[in-house]
């Protein structure tokens, strides 16, 4: 049912606890949660997350970060995510897809880029 599915979805964030608990009472971090696992719901192949950390605590952004994409991994979706935080791009994406001015300045696997790089060109 899809309630049950609910339920499920919320249990892969941590948030089952809290599943009759009003959304305005939420803190940042459990509704970033709470809005992967609205998006889990979908079954998607691809999930499109505008800034899903900007407005966290440095540490509550970190663990929605990690828990977002350890739970894209597990069941292969494709996050593509913007963000102004350069070490977090670094640190969770595989390719890092730069625009400046309207066009794209930079395409490229994190693998080859510095987090000094970024910051000196993009700010």
């Amino acid at each position: 049912s899809v309630r049950s599915k609910a339920i499920n979805c919320l249990r892969m964030v941590g948030l089952e606890s809290l599943a009759l608990k009003r959304a305005d009472s939420l803190s940042g971090g459990q509704s970033q949660r709470v809005a992967i696992a609205r998006a889990l719901m979908q079954d998607p192949e691809l999930i499109i997350a505008d800034e899903p950390a900007a407005s966290l605590d440095p540490i509550a952004g970190q663990q929605v970060m990690s828990l977002f994409f350890k739970l894209c991994k597990e069941k292969k979706i494709t996050l593509l995510f913007t963000s102004h935080n350069t070490d977090q791009a670094l640190d969770y994406a595989d390719r890092i897809i730069a625009l400046k001015n309207g066009n794209i300045s930079l395409n490229e696997k994190t693998d080859t880029l510095k987090s000094e790089d970024l910051i000196s060109e993009y700010g």
